[in-house]
């Protein structure tokens, strides 16, 4: 009775120790769950604000699993972002919304439950949100990126248009005056119009008097937002150094009478490539010309280059390997694949892009010409690779690259002001030199 009674203890003991064992393994089980769930760590928040869209970015060490709803009256965006606990990181991204912010007012975080944290971000107007996640690339690790856009976008073209208003007029004004003069040119005694007074010496037509219209430059500075571009020796980011010299093309094109400039961007914000590509379109643009300030492998490497699109293939082993570089722009800035235009992106090349080819490699031509007279080039001659940001079949489009920022003394003549200025007016000299050679063709009076 004794040994039936220890055994019987014996094994209680044992289930009472495999109880205890089954407790502890789920509660092991339950805290390596909430740890997986919890785990993941934000690396930085990153705000992009421009008139195209604002752009929220959260990096992190994991994917991060997120859901959203657009709320009315007023218009707010609330996303929850599974698998987070609130810290001071995550805090940051209120003091990061400015006030001039086109599409938000302000944003709120805050712990909405235990491994939920909640973004509350009050908008200005009606927006369409775009949410995805970026695999690891280059320097980033996870990143989700949340794309706010307005539900009317601006329309480029009409705010080109009303920008330039007054230019064109006075084109159409200078152009009337030329035509009403040459009319009586032949002849030994033409009417003293009030026009042909207030102009006695009109012999010679003005400089812009063989233009009939406005010629749109697109300017499109590289990178920018997300995508810093080459990072020189002394932190100098190609993305500012460009969109520097962007500006100051800007200023000089709009004073010239018979031209007028938009840029692709004009803030720190990114800009996908086929998308560069659309704005130039919709702004029916003369002239496209992408400006960079590279890096390659070796420091050493220096002087500008200008490049235009290639049928068949790359020129040289540099120019398909900048190719390459600046293709993968897109996958640095990060780009909404679901959204990505194909069209452009995989566009067929045929006879339009072969006169379009012929025209890059003139005006190309033409800038690299104005660059050497004051800085070393690194070919004498436009190179030619497949630039996705080059593919407009209708538009002749070239790419600068200014100098190379991964060179020390480049880098330091990159970010000096004479030197920029000195690049935006060689470029606009090029520009200059090849439409008075080949005047664009008249277009239908609203554009």
């Amino acid at each position: 009775m004794g040994i039936k009674k220890t055994i019987q203890q014996t094994n209680l003991a044992r289930r009472q120790h495999l109880k205890t064992s089954a407790k502890f393994l789920s509660f092991a089980l339950l805290f390596t769950e909430v740890e997986i769930a919890w785990g993941a760590k934000i690396l930085g928040v990153r705000v992009w604000p421009s008139e195209d869209y604002t752009r929220i970015t959260l990096e992190s060490d994991t994917p991060l699993p997120v859901s959203q709803q657009i709320l009315s009256n007023p218009d707010r965006l609330v996303v929850d972002v599974q698998g987070l606990e609130l810290n001071p990181t995550l805090r940051d991204l209120v003091a990061k919304v400015k006030p001039n912010d086109p599409y938000i007012a302000q944003v709120r975080v805050g712990q909405f439950q235990p491994g939920v944290v909640r973004l509350v971000f009050d908008l200005k107007e009606p927006i369409k949100p775009q949410l995805f996640t970026l695999d690891p690339v280059g320097e980033y690790n996870y990143r989700m990126v949340f794309d706010l856009y307005p539900t009317t976008p601006p329309d480029p073209l009409m705010e080109l248009v009303k920008s330039s208003a007054r230019k064109e007029s006075a084109l159409a004004k200078s152009n009337e005056e030329v035509d009403f003069i040459a009319q009586f040119a032949t002849k030994k005694e033409a009417p003293k119009s009030p026009v042909a007074q207030a102009i006695p010496e009109a012999k010679e037509a003005p400089a812009a008097a063989k233009y009939k219209r406005l010629i749109t430059i697109a300017i499109d500075p590289g990178h920018g937002g997300e995508d810093p571009g080459a990072i020189g020796s002394l932190g100098s980011r190609e993305k500012h150094v460009v969109l520097s010299i962007a500006k100051r093309l800007k200023d000089k094109i709009e004073g010239e009478a018979y031209m007028r400039p938009f840029l692709t961007r004009d803030g720190d914000y990114f800009v996908p490539l086929h998308v560069r590509v659309q704005k130039a379109r919709r702004v029916e643009a003369d002239l496209f010309v992408s400006i960079h300030a590279d890096a390659f492998i070796q420091p050493h490497a220096k002087g500008a280059s200008v490049f235009a699109l290639s049928q068949m293939g790359a020129s040289s082993s540099m120019a398909r390997w900048m190719a390459n570089k600046e293709n993968a722009s897109d996958l640095i800035g990060g780009i909404n694949i679901k959204t990505q235009d194909r069209q452009v992106a995989n566009l067929l090349l045929d006879m339009s892009t072969t006169a379009q080819i012929k025209d890059s490699l003139q005006v190309g031509n033409s800038i690299l010409k104005q660059i050497s007279g004051f800085a070393p080039l690194h070919k004498g001659k436009v190179e030619q690779a497949s630039f996705a940001v080059l593919k407009a079949p209708d538009i002749p489009s070239i790419l600068v690259e200014t100098a190379f920022i991964s060179n020390p003394q480049e880098e330091v003549r990159l970010n000096d002001d004479g030197y920029q200025d000195r690049i935006a007016e060689a470029i606009l000299k090029g520009i200059k030199d090849y439409f008075s050679k080949n005047p664009p063709v008249a277009r239908r009076a609203n554009s």
